[in-house]
């Protein structure tokens, strides 16, 4: 089993992999391809984690590259849809400054109180959902053909206010309790 400890790795950075090919696919405006690509890509993501924890194959290699594919994912796929005008570059700008604010805010706190536990808050795993709805219906109605009216405006601003709800927690959490507990301690 030791042989295989690595798998789980494996498979994320075959996601990263994927990224180029969806850039790509979406560059040139075939949607079918980009939607399976995106899916396979989501797919590895639910392998890695399963194959993970099932055979304890965690690592802290995993713990940072994980996540790390499906922001670079994630926001590739955005950076392209709104390039083809299919997103809002605001939207954008405010998915990739609450990445950014994570890792700096993650890069802060270590610096300042340790190693940290990541753990993905709720308002984060609503916020990933969507962002990955968003991107989902975008790729099903150009490769399909179809068009559900106001579906694509009720999901962007459903990724806006998940978006500004997760990263505002992570600064609560990780910036003003830490920050109470430090002085409290001090205190104390």
């Amino acid at each position: 089993m030791k042989k295989w400890h690595h798998l789980p790795n494996v498979i994320t950075m075959a996601r990263m992999a994927c990224v180029p090919l969806l850039i790509l696919v979406l560059r040139n405006d075939h949607y079918l391809d980009a939607l399976w690509v995106f899916l396979l890509a989501g797919l590895s993501d639910g392998l890695d984690g399963y194959i993970a924890k099932r055979f304890h194959f965690v690592s802290p290699l995993g713990a940072i590259l994980d996540p790390t594919a499906d922001k670079i994912l994630l926001v590739s796929a955005y950076v392209m849809l709104a390039l083809q005008n299919l997103v809002p570059f605001w939207l954008v700008l405010v998915v990739t400054f609450r990445d950014l604010l994570i890792v700096g805010g993650y890069l802060v706190y270590t610096s300042l109180y340790g190693p940290v536990q990541m753990r993905p808050s709720i308002a984060s795993k609503v916020n990933t959902f969507m962002q990955i709805l968003l991107v989902v219906f975008l790729l099903g109605e150009r490769a399909f053909g179809f068009h559900v009216a106001h579906v694509q405006v009720i999901l962007i601003f459903g990724v806006l206010a998940t978006t500004v709800a997760s990263g505002g927690h992570y600064v609560w959490a990780w910036g003003i309790v830490k920050d109470n507990e430090a002085s409290r301690a001090r205190r104390g």
